[in-house]
């Protein structure tokens, strides 16, 4: 069985997404790549709990308000995406994991490289937000 894992797109005002820059460490999956927020789901718990525990673990917010935005089957894990709006600067968010936070545009996602296949689901995401615009 594939285990589970979450993931939250913060969304701002500007339509920019929150992302965390891992750490630069060798020994840990994907170092020094862009990441949405997220952790591995425990066992016994729901992915909705995992994404507030995690979030509340790693930058002290308080996502209980969040909904599940899309669920995606990768080779090596079923991802549960939530979604939820936050205007705040990146750099006075408290950051327990990772290097930095950082707000990017649709167009800056080309430039950087994103860990875990998030480049799909980012796509997937602005590609949708795109297209409920123009309806």
């Amino acid at each position: 069985m594939k285990r589970s894992g979450t993931s939250i797109i913060f969304l701002n005002s500007r339509n920019e997404v929150l992302l965390f820059l891992r750490d630069d460490k060798p020994e840990i999956p994907c170092p020094n790549m862009w990441d949405l927020p997220g952790g591995h789901v425990e066992e016994g718990e729901t992915p909705e709990a995992c994404i507030v525990r995690e979030m509340m673990e790693e930058i002290e917010t308080d996502v209980s308000g969040c909904r599940l935005h899309a669920v995606y089957d990768f080779p090596d894990r079923i991802e549960y995406v939530f979604l939820m709006n936050l205007d705040a600067d990146a750099g006075s968010i408290p950051l327990h994991e990772g290097q930095c936070l950082r707000w990017f545009g649709k167009h800056d996602l080309g430039r950087i490289a994103l860990a875990y296949g998030f480049e799909r689901v980012l796509s997937d995401f602005f590609n949708r937000t795109q297209r409920s615009r123009t309806r």
